[in-house]
């Protein structure tokens, strides 16, 4: 059993989970390989129907650090397995990690030499997209990774901070959680991390791929029709922490968000 005192490095990391059985085992092993071991794994397992909940509790018994918390009932989307896990961590750090897919084994290394370099509250890195695990190749980071700045407004034109490579201040989790509300599904992460760079000057990133992002058709996020609508709807509700609404900007972030997404895929397929 983990005892109660943790490092100030410690990292709580939070998976939901829900029929991950085909995938479970694989992000788990991601994040056991990682290079800096002072860690929580807390996969919080969303009512499964399959046996998603029996592999993390196997593993368990094998790995203290691997925590199984199980939900009442069935929420129907991550954000309230992601803040119970969050209200559980005993870390002053929580990283965010779906259930399908995988990190780099120096991830939260370099994540948290960056955030202590840079006096950071959140940090991001930049992803890879794969279909099948035999695809993946590590690439080692440079020595001089770079770090860049992500400010409130470049969160706004474009999502840049993707959940599965965030590592952010339990205080800033606690203080604005995931919105529950089903309406923001598949966006509560979205609204939940622009509204934390309401409250820091910017956030950092890394400039490599340290999360593997893996595709498949049954996704929440596959339905690209319907995701426009849901940002879109997601905007119009934003509100500053002025208490000011985003207005006709929610439509022009709408668009910008999309355009630079498409961009960017159809970079990523040519590489």
């Amino acid at each position: 059993m983990l005892g109660d005192a943790v490092a100030p490095n410690f990292v709580s990391v939070v998976v939901p989970c829900f029929n991950a059985s085909a995938f479970i085992r694989s992000t788990v092993e991601s994040v056991l390989a990682q290079t800096h071991t002072a860690f929580e794994l807390l996969v919080v397992d969303d009512k499964s129907t399959d046996d998603s909940a029996a592999i993390v509790r196997a593993i368990g018994e094998r790995d203290p650090r691997v925590v199984l918390i199980q939900m009442p009932k069935n929420a129907g989307a991550p954000a309230a397995p992601r803040n119970a896990g969050v209200a559980a961590a005993r870390g002053e750090w929580i990283a965010f990690l779906d259930a399908d897919d995988l990190w780099h084994p120096r991830k939260l290394e370099l994540q948290m030499r960056a955030l202590a370099e840079h006096a950071a509250a959140l940090c991001s890195t930049q992803m890879k997209d794969f279909r099948e695990e035999r695809d993946i190749v590590p690439v080692e980071p440079p020595a001089s990774l770079r770090v860049e700045r992500v400010t409130l407004r470049q969160q706004l034109l474009k999502y840049r901070t993707p959940t599965s490579s965030i590592v952010v201040r339990r205080e800033l989790m606690r203080a604005h959680p995931f919105n529950e509300d089903l309406s923001y599904k598949a966006r509560e992460d979205t609204d939940c991390f622009i509204q934390l760079h309401e409250h820091m000057p910017y956030s950092i990133k890394l400039a490599h791929p340290l999360v593997y992002y893996r595709q498949q058709a049954a996704q929440i996020s596959g339905n690209k029709g319907k995701m426009v609508g849901r940002h879109l709807s997601m905007l119009k509700k934003y509100r500053h922490k002025s208490g000011e609404s985003l207005g006709v900007m929610a439509y022009v972030y709408t668009v910008t968000h999309f355009l630079a997404s498409i961009y960017v895929r159809a970079i990523r397929r040519m590489l």
